[in-house]
């Protein structure tokens, strides 16, 4: 049976995409991930791209709410920001942080596409590493069932 996964972010638009799109891709087999947002952003189309780059396609996940996945119980809720980590509501399963920049705002003032990409790419393959390491790496003495 799958570990059922939450990435959870403000706005689902960026972080939290990629880390869904990252563990489909290298941890289908163990993971069923999802990814949601406190509020509905859009997907960023500079996250798209960067996950093209390295052979991920994100182009066909959409930004969700939690409301749009309450029928869905997660074993693990993994909030990618502190404003989701603050202000996650109780969830069932079991919660965990591991905080990334956000890209966006780390290109916020890149002086070229090519700049603000490199922020992309380097958070992109922060998150890459992180997924990695789950879902051995999650606290397994503490997993809500």
């Amino acid at each position: 049976m799958k570990t059922k996964i939450l990435f959870l972010c403000t706005g689902n638009s960026c972080r939290s995409q990629m880390a869904e799109g990252w563990a489909a891709s290298l941890k289908g087999d163990e993971i069923e991930a999802y990814s949601a947002g406190l509020e509905q952003h859009g997907l960023n189309p500079l996250a798209v791209k960067v996950m093209n780059e390295a052979g991920v396609d994100i182009s066909t996940q959409s930004s969700k709410t939690l409301e749009q996945l309450t029928k869905t119980h997660f074993d693990y809720v993994i909030t990618l920001c502190g404003h989701a980590q603050e202000t996650c509501p109780l969830l069932p399963g079991v919660t965990v942080h591991k905080g990334f920049e956000d890209p966006p705002k780390l290109a916020a003032k890149a002086k070229s596409e090519e700049e603000a990409l490199g922020h992309y790419r380097h958070v992109r393959d922060q998150i890459r590493d992180f997924i990695l390491t789950l879902p051995q790496g999650l606290p397994q003495d503490a997993k809500k069932s």
